[in-house]
C-alpha cells in the first residue's frame, strides 16, 4: 500500500509553538463544544419543555455516566501518545498497528459498557441517592438508552484520539458539527412533537452519537496514509494493547475514580432538594464549556510532546509545557470569570425558576471564577503523560483531589455549621491548587531525570 501525506496532518517538532498550539487547539475546543452541546440540548429542551423533574433526571446521571465510561475514555489517552510517537517516528507498522488495535479496544469496550449500564443503572442511581419522588425512574430511563449507544461513543472517541495524534482537529470538528445539528433537531422533534420526555433527549443524543462514530470510521478507511483504517485487519495487537494499557489505564482509573468523588459529591447535593440540583446541573452544563476549552490545551500538550519524544526533539518540551500553561490560564479566566459575570442571563436559558438560577449562581461564584486552577492541572498531567509517565500524576490526582474531596465531604461537610451547599463547591478550588502544586514539582523533577537520561 502506497502512503501519502494527509493535508491534515501537522509536523509539531518544527516551527512555531504558540501557533501551532493554538492551530491545533482552536478546532479542539469547537469540538469539544459542539460535543457538550449533546448534553445541553438534552437539559435545555426537558428544562423547558418538559419541567424541573426531567432537568433534575437528566442532570443526576452527568457523574455516573462518567463514572462508568472515563476507563475506557482515558485508554484513548495511550493512544493518543503511542499513535504521536510512531507517527513522528516514521514507523508506518507499528502504526497501523495502534490505530486497529485501539479501534477494537473501543469496539469491545463499548459492548461491556452497554451491558453495565443497562443492568447497573437502577441501583447506581439509589446509591448516589437519586431522589425518588418523579426522579428516579426517569434518570434510570435516560441512562439506559444512553448506554445503548456508548459502543458509538468510544469508537468516536478514539478515532478522534487517533487523528489528533497526528495533528488533524479540523475533521472531529466538521464531524460533530453535523452530528450536533441532528442531536438538537431530533431532540426537538421527539420531546416537543413526539412528547417523549427524557426518553426523547437520550434517544437523540444516542443516534447523533452513532452519526459522529461513523463519520470519523469513514475517514480513517479513506485515509492514504499509515492510519488508514481497514475493517478486516481489525486486531489486538499485544505489544500495541500493553502500550495502550500502560498510557490510558493509569489516566482511565483516574478518570473513573474522579467521577467517583463527583458521584459522592453528587449525592451531598442531592440532599439539598430539587431546586439546589436544577440549578447545579445547569452551572455545571455552563461551567463545561469552560472546562473543554481549557482541556482542548491539555490534550495538545500530550500531542505535542508525545511527537516531539518520539522525534527526538527534546528541547521543545520545556517550551511546549510553558506555553500551554499560558493559553489555560488565560482561557480559563477569560471564561470563567465571564461565565460567572453573566451568570444570571446564562442560566436562564436552562430553567425559568428563579430560586433554581440563584442556586446555579452560588456554584458559579465558587467554581467557574477559579477554575484556571483546574486548567493548569490538568495541563502539567498531559505532560507527564505525554513524556509516558502516567502512573504519577494518576496517584497524585487521586490523593489531591478525589481523596480531599472524599475526607472533606465527610469531616468538614458533615459539620453541623458547614452543612451546606458552600461548602461542598469550596473543596474544588482547594484540591485544584493541592493537586496542581505538586504535579509541577514531579515535572520538575522527571524533567530533569529525563534530561540525563536523553543526553541533552
Amino acid at each position: 500500500m502506497s502512503l501519502e501525506k494527509s493535508k491534515y496532518e501537522m509536523d509539531m517538532c518544527n516551527g512555531s509553538i504558540l501557533k501551532k498550539l493554538l492551530f491545533f487547539s482552536v478546532p479542539l475546543i469547537l469540538s469539544s463544544v459542539l460535543q457538550l452541546l449533546f448534553n445541553t440540548a438534552d437539559v435545555i429542551v426537558v428544562g423547558k419543555f418538559a419541567g424541573p423533574n426531567s432537568l433534575s433526571a437528566v442532570g443526576s446521571t452527568g457523574s455516573l455516566i462518567n463514572l462508568i465510561t472515563n476507563l475506557f475514555m482515558g485508554l484513548s489517552v495511550g493512544t493518543n501518545v503511542i499513535v504521536a510517537r510512531f507517527f513522528s517516528s516514521k514507523k508506518n507498522e507499528d502504526l497501523r498497528q495502534a490505530v486497529h488495535t485501539s479501534i477494537a479496544i473501543s469496539l469491545i469496550g463499548g459492548l461491556f459498557l452497554t451491558v453495565v449500564g443497562l443492568l447497573l443503572a437502577p441501583e447506581m442511581l439509589k446509591w448516589m441517592d437519586t431522589p425518588a419522588d418523579g426522579i428516579l425512574d426517569l434518570a434510570t430511563l435516560y441512562v439506559r438508552i444512553y448506554f445503548c449507544g456508548i459502543t458509538a461513543s468510544l469508537v468516536y472517541n478514539f478515532g478522534s484520539a487517533v487523528l489528533r495524534a497526528i495533528g488533524d482537529t479540523r475533521r472531529p470538528l466538521m464531524f460533530l458539527m453535523i452530528a450536533g445539528i441532528v442531536n438538537v433537531a431530533l431532540n426537538l422533534f421527539f420531546v416537543i412533537i413526539l412528547d417523549m420526555d427524557v426518553a426523547g433527549v437520550a434517544l437523540a443524543t444516542t443516534l447523533s452519537q452513532c452519526l459522529s462514530a461513523f463519520l470519523v470510521i469513514r475517514c480513517l478507511m479513506k485515509e492514504k496514509s499509515a492510519v488508514r483504517l481497514v475493517l478486516k485487519d481489525l486486531k489486538i495487537y499485544k505489544d500495541k494493547l500493553f502500550s495502550i494499557l500502560r498510557i490510558g489505564l493509569p489516566a482511565g482509573i483516574q478518570g473513573s475514580l474522579f467521577a467517583l468523588s463527583n458521584v459522592v459529591i453528587q449525592s451531598a447535593i442531592n440532599t439539598f432538594g430539587n431546586i439546589v440540583i436544577a440549578g447545579n446541573t445547569a452551572a455545571a452544563n455552563l461551567e463545561g464549556y469552560v472546562y473543554v476549552s481549557m482541556n482542548a490545551f491539555h490534550q495538545a500538550t500530550i500531542s505535542f510532546i508525545g511527537q516531539n519524544v518520539g522525534a527526538k526533539k527534546y528541547k521543545r518540551i520545556n517550551k511546549i509545557v510553558l506555553t500551554a500553561l499560558a493559553a489555560v490560564t488565560v482561557t480559563g479566566l477569560v471564561l470563567g470569570l465571564g461565565c460567572y459575570a453573566f451568570g444570571s442571563s446564562l442560566l436562564k436559558l436552562y430553567t425559568d425558576s428563579t430560586p433554581a438560577i440563584n442556586a446555579g449562581l452560588v456554584r458559579l461564584k465558587y467554581i467557574s471564577t477559579c477554575y484556571c486552577l483546574c486548567g493548569i492541572m490538568d495541563v502539567m498531567v498531559g505532560a507527564l503523560r505525554g513524556l509516558g509517565k502516567s502512573f504519577l500524576p494518576m496517584v497524585v490526582s487521586l490523593m489531591g483531589a478525589c481523596v480531599f474531596r472524599l475526607i472533606w465531604i465527610y469531616t468538614i461537610f458533615e459539620m453541623e455549621r458547614f452543612h451546606i451547599i458552600d461548602t461542598v463547591y469550596v473543596s474544588y478550588a482547594i484540591s485544584w491548587i493541592l493537586t496542581a502544586s505538586v504535579h509541577i514539582l514531579c515535572y520538575t523533577l522527571i524533567r530533569k531525570k529525563l534530561k540525563h537520561i536523553w543526553g541533552e
